[in-house]
């Protein structure tokens, strides 16, 4: 049995991972057969031996490990679940990132210009991540996560990359098939796209829109939190709430088809936070992603960072922090995230390279959901920020749901923003965009649905808001668009020179294809 539920409601993140730590002690894992090194490590991952710090009986126990592992041939085994993800400047950096369902030798990524010269050869690192029986509803499952940053890329170039390990090369004729692509931001100003959704899992629904998401060949893709819901209680809470870290193998997989050539940049969100690994919940993360580590707290936020493409920055947050409605990681930045934030937010409004600024998290700031509806600490903590320095967008998931807003400043509206509208920032106010429907069940409006061919407009919508007494009812104005049904985001960028308007043209486009929502934000460049 796990932890009590009334008692589990009542525990914060790190006293869930202490009880989980205290409950599946290395002893009782030795015992149970856990004979792996991410079982002696505590579980979390491992990028270097910790064979020193075992007991005898430890040291016995890897060494029998050790020599079945050598007996697996690497010609047999193939990596998958490949996902790309930026490095601090897009222009020159990027991490390369798969699995492998054992452990395999000296991993490795090829890059080149040509798929028949993938002369350069980088080492990787391998992540051990070990999940024992009982956490959750697997038996033990150790997983293998393989990362190799590349850097000194140059601007706007097409690289051909393959991942290898002893026996398993990419440069080898026979195997040019599982060669991959990607493509640096440009050195200068120019068109792109990027897509965008949260809630994900694994599904038909996530498979069809990631489908859709290649077709729209963004620059990068955007994951607004809950990626795979491997924890499906979305609380980071205990044995009793059928997590599974295996679903994470199945979403990797899932996802590869986009993520292999198009960098899939996460922010994380409350069904991401998995006690068992660490006391913040990230230490799973940790191991699955290699993200920019520009952000305020590595330790505590490691889904914190920004990164700037061609004339766009974009913020990525960690919404847990401040969230009321699920505090299981409330304040653990200690306020570093929002002061944080204000300097990227003043640095980039400070910068002629940078005309927008998109900002993209979990928790949503306005949404008209019977789920979860909107989070009082956005509001309270971040909103005021996005009016100060007239954030152009703000992207959310946690509703699964498509669902927009009118330009909003001051909790008001201040311009109807219809199907086919154009917003100012610099004047309006700031618009924000729930795009929760990416794969997950969906869930309800309490207004009647209004999207592109289908307006319905309605005066107001009976909602509530997040605080910290609890759920508070509110009648609101701003909920422009509502569409119940599987859908993403895409985002055109357009630049321009002095004087003239950029423009982010924002389509919501469901899973059949169909436009179900489209606006402009404009902004005169300096």
């Amino acid at each position: 049995m796990g932890v009590p539920e009334k008692l589990a409601a009542r525990m914060n993140m790190a006293e869930r991972h202490e009880y989980l730590r205290a409950r599946f002690s290395r002893r009782t894992m030795i015992r149970g057969g856990a004979v792996t090194l991410g079982a002696v490590a505590g579980g979390a991952f491992v990028p270097g031996a910790v064979a020193q710090a075992a007991t005898a009986t430890q040291t016995s126990v890897l060494t029998q490990t050790a020599a079945s592992r050598d007996k697996v041939d690497g010609a047999l085994v193939a990596p998958f679940g490949r996902h790309l993800a930026w490095g601090n400047d897009p222009r020159t950096e990027i991490t390369v990132s798969w699995q492998v369902p054992v452990a395999v030798k000296e991993p490795f990524v090829r890059i080149g210009a040509h798929p028949l010269n993938l002369s350069h050869k980088i080492e990787a690192e391998v992540r051990t991540l070990f999940t024992p029986a009982g956490v959750g509803a697997s038996g033990n499952h150790t997983q293998y996560y393989v990362h190799a940053k590349l850097t000194h890329l140059r601007p706007g170039r097409t690289y051909y990359y393959g991942v290898g390990h002893a026996g398993f090369d990419p440069a080898e004729a026979h195997l040019l098939g599982t060669l991959g692509t990607f493509t640096t931001a440009p050195a200068h100003k120019e068109p792109f796209t990027f897509t965008a959704f949260g809630d994900e899992g694994v599904s038909y629904h996530g498979l069809a829109n990631n489908s859709l998401l290649l077709g729209q060949n963004p620059a990068f893709h955007l994951h607004a939190g809950d990626i795979a819901y491997a924890d499906p209680a979305g609380a980071g809470q205990t044995a009793d709430a059928g997590f599974d870290s295996r679903v994470w193998d199945q979403f990797l997989a899932q996802t590869e088809s986009v993520a292999k050539s198009v960098p899939w940049m996460p922010a994380y969100g409350n069904h991401d936070m998995e006690a068992w690994y660490s006391p913040n919940g990230y230490g799973g993360e940790e191991a699955r992603w290699n993200l920019p580590d520009n952000g305020p707290d590595a330790k505590n936020l490691p889904g914190v960072y920004s990164f700037v493409y061609g004339n766009t920055a974009v913020i990525s947050l960690d919404a847990n922090d401040i969230s009321f409605e699920i505090p299981a990681n409330l304040g653990i930045s200690g306020g570093t995230q929002t002061k944080w934030l204000e300097a990227q937010l003043k640095k980039y409004r400070d910068s002629k390279d940078v005309d927008f600024v998109v900002i993209f998290f979990h928790h949503c700031a306005y949404c008209t959901s019977t789920a979860h509806a909107s989070e009082g600490g956005v509001r309270q903590e971040w909103v005021p920020l996005f009016e100060k320095y007239t954030v152009d967008l703000v992207i959310n998931g946690h509703n699964h749901q498509y669902e927009r807003t009118d330009v909003i400043k001051g909790n008001k509206v201040t311009k109807k923003l219809p199907i086919g509208g154009t917003a100012y920032p610099e004047t309006d106010g700031v618009v924000y965009v729930t795009a929760g429907a990416a794969g997950r069940s969906l869930y309800a409006f309490t207004a009647a649905q209004s999207y592109e061919g289908h307006e319905n407009e309605v005066g107001s919508v009976a909602s509530f808001i997040n605080t910290k007494e609890g759920k508070v009812n509110e009648t609101v104005a701003w909920s422009r668009v509502r569409y119940l049904d599987y859908s993403f985001l895409r985002v055109d960028v357009t630049p321009a020179s002095p004087g003239r308007l950029a423009t982010l043209k924002v389509r919501g486009i469901a899973e059949t294809g169909e436009e179900v929502d489209h606006f402009t934000v404009a902004r005169r460049v300096r």
